[in-house]
């Protein structure tokens, strides 16, 4: 006869009911799942990178003046213009709405936003004091090399000022105030002030500003380079939190002054 095997419970070379139940996963299988999870993350970051590249457009639009504020924001001729569909537009409209500069009017649409003069008030005061930290810290830090390239910067609008050359002082001067927040070492600061003034070109219009006051604009600038030449932190705070106080002065006296100036102007033709 021959022996009858016998085998220990729990040592049986059978599938379990379990194992059974599980489907088979075969290296071919495995392989496909892969290959499908790797373009389902490629997908997703190629519409991600697609609606960051739509924010920054549509961003540049608005800060430019090509999208006004209060003006409704069209997704289907955006998505015409990038050649795109009207998600990553939504998508980038979204992220915009969340920093400020646009809002979304139920049941009429998307609109850029249109800041109040209390509002624009309230904006200046907080930038004042991250500009005035800004100061501050650079006096601190800033060597001979960033000084002298400071005073070039101040050097080259008071050309444009001289001259009333409002379209080459501009960019000039924000130019200036970036520099100084860049160096002040503090990049969550930077990146607050920033968003403060993208949201104060919601308001801020080429008209109100008056040629003169370019050049008493670029001797405060002259004041706060001083300042940070010195080392001295706190004449440096208190020159860069004034100089914001009285461009927010100064704007809001041209604003006071617009429905005169318009009286004027009807009265005149």
């Amino acid at each position: 006869m021959r022996p009858t095997l016998r085998f220990a419970a729990g040592c049986v070379n059978e599938p379990s009911v379990e194992a059974a139940a599980r489907p088979m996963t075969t290296p071919a299988l495995q392989k496909a799942d892969s290959m499908s999870s790797v373009a389902d993350n490629i997908a997703l970051m190629k519409s991600r990178s697609l609606a960051l590249l739509l924010e920054s457009e549509m961003e540049r639009m608005i800060m430019a003046g090509e999208i006004a504020p209060g003006d409704r924001i069209n997704e289907n001729q955006l998505a015409l213009r990038f050649g795109t569909s009207r998600g990553p537009i939504r998508e980038a409209l979204r992220a915009l709405e969340a920093g400020g500069l646009v809002e979304l009017r139920p049941n009429r649409g998307v609109f850029v936003r249109r800041l109040s003069i209390e509002e624009a008030c309230d904006i200046y005061a907080v930038r004042a004091a991250l500009f005035g930290l800004a100061g501050r810290l650079c006096a601190a830090r800033l060597g001979r090399a960033e000084v002298a390239d400071l005073k070039r910067q101040v050097a080259a609008m008071e050309k444009a000022a001289k001259s009333k050359d409002f379209d080459a002082y501009y960019p000039l001067n924000l130019q200036l105030h970036e520099f100084i927040v860049d160096h002040s070492g503090n990049p969550v600061l930077a990146s607050h002030y920033r968003d403060l003034v993208k949201l104060l070109h919601l308001f801020r219009a080429r008209s109100l500003v008056q040629g003169g006051g370019l050049a008493i604009s670029n001797g405060e600038h002259r004041d706060m380079v001083d300042a940070i030449a010195a080392g001295d932190g706190e004449r440096a705070h208190q020159s860069h939190f004034d100089h914001v106080m009285r461009a927010r002065e100064r704007l809001m006296s041209a604003v006071r002054d617009l429905p005169a100036a318009s009286e004027h102007k009807k009265a005149t033709r």
